[in-house]
C-alpha cells in the first residue's frame, strides 16, 4: 500500500495512514553539520501524506506506449551491417525472438503487457513519486523538485523494467541461453535476476574497468546464477582480438556488445538481450512516465521542467516519452533535458549519423548521435553512462526538437549526489547523479527568479553497490576529465562512410 503514496520525502516517523490526516512531525537540527549542506531550521516539518485521489492513479499500466506511433516524422530504419539496406526481421531472428523483433519495428501506438510480466512488476511497481521537500529547504529554492524512483526492484534499478519482459519473451519460444553486456553492472544484474525467475541461463560480459571496480555488482548476478566475464575477455575472437592490441584495455560496452553478440550468432540455442538503445527497450521503460502522469495528475501538479540522465537513454525515454505525448498533443508543454558526462557526451558532441552499435561492426547500423564505434570512455570516469552512442528513436526525438540536451561533469555530478544524499537520505547511482546536478542547477536558477518551477527528475536506482566511486570524491581523488577533441575526431574519423 505505501508504494501507492505519493510523499513528501522529509517525513521523520509516525506518518498516519488514513486518507488526507496531516501529522506534524519533528527532526532535530545538528549543530555539526558542514556549512554547505546545514538543512534550515526544521523544528517542526508540517507533512501531509495523502494517497492519490483516483485509485487508478497507482495501477501498474496494463500497455506498454510506443512514441513512434505519435510522431509526425517517422525515425531512419536500421541497416544490415553488410548490404546497408534496411533490416529486414529475418535479419535480427539469430539474435532475439519474433516477439521482440515485432516490438522493435512496431508503429502501434501500445502494446498489451503480458500478465505474467504484470505479475513480477508487482515486486516493485507502482514505484513512488517523491517530493524532495528537503533539498528545496537546503537550496532555499521556490522550486518544487519531483523524482521518480526506481530504486526499489530487486536489482536496484529501472533495468528490470525491461529484464523481465525480455527473459519471459525468450522463454516462450523455447530459448534456454542468454546472453548479453553490462558496464556498470546494473543491466547484468537485472537480466541475472529475471532468467532466474524463469529458469534461463545468463552469460554477461561486464565492462573491465568496471568488473575491477565493483566487485558486488558480479557477486549479485552470480548470487542470481549468472555467468560473468571481465570484457575484453578471451573467450571470443572480438575479445581476444582487442588484448591482442591492448592486452590491459579498460574495455568498453562497445567492446562487450561485440562479445555477446558473437556468442548469440554462432549459437542456435542462445539469444541476446540489451538493456538499452533499442527501440523495445525504450518502450518497455515506458512504464516509467506512464505511472508518473497518472501521479502527478492526483497530487494536482504539472511538470514545468522534466530531466533525467542519458547514457544509452532508457531511463531517460522511459520517463519522458509519454510526456512527449502529452507535448504533442497539446496538453502540456515542459521543457525535457538530457543530461550526459562531459567524458562521453554523445548528444552534445557526438555527429547524428549511421554507425555501429558495437566495436566489431556486427550489430546493425542505427542512425544515432554517436562518438564513433570505438571510442573508449577514460575508466577513471566514474560517473557511468559510457555508451558511445544515443539510442536511434532519442536521437531522433533530439533532432526534432522536442528535448535538450546538456553535458555535467563529474564532480559537479558526485557534489549534487551527496546534497541530495544528506538531505533525501537516498544514495543514487552514479547515473542519476547527472540528473541532480542538472536539477540543482535548475533550481539554483529558481532561487534567483523567484520561480516556482515543478522540476520532474528521473531517479534511476541507488548507488549502494557503487560505493567506491564516492570514496573517491569524498577522498578528493576524483577528477574531471578534460575531453580530448582529438580522441572524439579519430573515433568519428572511422565512422561508415555512408553516414550523412
Amino acid at each position: 500500500m505505501a508504494q501507492s503514496l505519493v510523499l513528501s520525502s522529509n517525513f521523520c516517523s509516525n506518518f498516519s495512514s488514513r486518507k488526507g490526516e496531516e501529522k506534524w512531525l519533528w527532526c532535530s537540527k545538528s549543530k555539526k553539520s558542514p556549512s554547505h549542506l546545514r538543512l534550515s531550521s526544521c523544528s517542526s516539518v508540517k507533512v501531509t501524506a495523502s494517497y492519490n485521489a483516483n485509485p487508478q492513479a497507482t495501477d501498474i499500466p496494463r500497455q506498454w506506449y510506443n512514441l513512434i506511433a505519435d510522431l509526425p516524422i517517422k525515425p531512419p530504419p536500421p541497416l544490415h551491417p553488410k548490404t546497408f539496406e534496411p533490416v529486414k526481421p529475418e535479419d535480427l531472428s539469430p539474435l532475439f525472438p519474433d516477439e521482440l523483433i515485432k516490438q522493435e519495428a512496431t508503429n502501434d501506438r501500445f502494446i498489451d503487457i503480458p500478465e505474467e510480466v504484470i505479475d513480477i512488476y508487482k515486486l516493485w511497481r507502482p514505484t513512488p513519486l517523491i517530493r524532495a521537500k528537503r533539498l528545496e529547504k537546503l537550496l532555499n529554492t521556490p522550486a518544487r523538485i519531483y523524482y521518480k524512483y526506481e530504486g526499489g526492484s530487486p536489482a536496484g534499478s529501472h533495468k528490470a523494467n525491461t529484464s523481465v519482459p525480455q527473459v519471459w519473451y525468450n522463454a516462450q519460444e523455447g530459448v534456454k541461453n542468454l546472453v548479453t553486456e553490462t558496464g556498470a553492472g546494473q543491466w547484468g544484474s537485472a537480466l541475472a535476476f529475471a532468467s532466474s525467475l524463469f529458469g534461463l541461463n545468463c552469460e554477461v560480459w561486464q565492462v573491465r574497468a568496471s568488473y575491477d571496480q565493483k566487485p558486488y555488482r558480479k557477486l549479485m548476478m552470480q548470487t542470481w546464477g549468472a555467468k560473468v566475464h571481465p570484457s575484453p575477455s578471451d573467450v571470443t575472437q572480438a575479445g581476444r582480438k582487442i588484448l591482442q592490441m591492448d592486452p590491459s584495455s579498460p574495455g568498453s560496452l562497445g567492446i562487450a556488445i561485440s562479445e555477446a553478440v558473437e556468442v548469440a550468432a554462432t549459437h542456435a540455442d542462445t539469444k541476446y538481450c540489451l538493456g538499452s538503445v533499442l527501440n523495445h527497450v525504450l518502450l518497455h521503460q515506458s512504464v516509467i512516465g506512464e505511472e508518473c502522469i497518472k501521479q502527478m495528475e492526483a497530487i494536482g501538479e504539472t511538470p514545468d521542467l522534466i530531466i533525467g540522465c542519458t547514457g544509452g537513454g532508457s531511463n531517460f525515454a522511459g520517463l519522458t516519452f509519454p510526456f512527449i505525448r502529452e507535448k504533442l498533443n497539446g496538453k502540456i508543454n515542459p521543457r525535457i533535458q538530457a543530461v550526459e558526462p562531459t567524458a562521453c557526451p554523445s548528444l552534445t558532441k557526438g555527429v547524428y549519423a549511421y554507425d555501429f552499435g558495437d566495436t566489431a561492426g556486427m550489430t546493425p547500423l542505427m542512425k544515432m548521435h554517436t562518438l564513433g564505434h570505438d571510442f573508449i570512455p577514460d575508466p577513471i570516469h566514474a560517473g557511468g553512462l559510457r555508451y558511445h552512442g544515443m539510442a536511434p528513436l532519442i536521437s531522433h526525438v533530439y533532432e526534432l526538437g522536442y528535448m535538450e540536451a546538456v553535458a555535467i561533469p563529474q564532480t559537479e555530478c558526485f557534489q549534487g549526489a551527496i546534497q541530495f544524499a544528506r538531505s533525501e537520505g537516498l544514495i543514487p547511482a552514479p547515473e542519476p547523479t547527472h540528473a541532480i546536478a542538472a536539477t540543482i542547477r535548475e533550481a539554483l536558477r529558481c532561487r534567483e527568479t523567484g520561480e516556482s518551477k515543478v522540476i520532474l527528475m528521473a531517479m534511476c536506482g541507488h548507488g549502494h553497490f557503487d560505493l567506491p566511486s564516492y570514496e573517491k570524491y569524498l577522498q578528493g581523488s576524483m577528477v574531471d576529465l578534460s575531453f580530448s577533441e582529438d580522441k572524439i575526431q579519430a573515433s568519428l574519423a572511422k565512422i561508415p562512410q555512408l553516414a550523412s
